[in-house]
């Protein structure tokens, strides 16, 4: 895809959104499926269930996606094609490249050992490999706009509003 055709694609749905505000908003679902006896839960995907279960570092098995691993996944993926469209739209060209996440996290918060230590990742670091000609300044304005558009990474730096309820089955 071309910057014109991405143009002539978007066109339509930006217009749309500045004359009804309200249809930009989209609420994206995720459900999963609780395992019977392995401590795991089937994420549907939409194309495929992914099993995911604990990490091996608090006692899961190796066989399973890990959740930490599937939000370093979901960003990797997000960035990736935030920076493709990113590129096509300033036409600037890129042949291939690879992006990658890597994540710290202390598990002594997770499993209790440490309650001073918390829950979670302490630091993410994205990194883009591009095959591209495109010179330094181009580049940097791709990871700008690729930054500033890609939605798990603005979610992830930001704070959202987090709610939990309970119902049965």
């Amino acid at each position: 895809m071309d910057a014109e055709a991405l143009r002539n694609l978007q066109a339509p749905i930006k217009q749309n959104l500045r004359e009804n505000p309200q249809a930009g908003t989209v609420t994206l679902r995720a459900s999963g499926t609780l395992g019977d006896e392995a401590i795991s839960c089937s994420v549907e995907t939409g194309r495929t269930l992914v099993e995911a279960g604990l990490h091996p570092a608090t006692g899961g098995e190796a066989g399973l996606a890990c959740s930490g691993d599937m939000l370093l996944q979901a960003l990797v993926a997000c960035a990736g094609v935030t920076l493709k469209a990113v590129a096509t739209a300033l036409s600037v060209p890129i042949r291939g490249g690879r992006v990658q996440a890597e994540g710290d996290l202390d598990f002594r918060g997770t499993l209790g050992v440490a309650k001073d230590v918390p829950v979670g990742f302490r630091a993410i670091r994205l990194r883009f490999d591009l095959d591209t000609d495109a010179d330094a300044g181009t580049v940097a304005k791709l990871l700008q706009l690729t930054e500033r558009y890609c939605v798990v990474f603005q979610t992830l730096r930001g704070t959202p509003d987090l709610k939990v309820e309970h119902g049965t089955v």
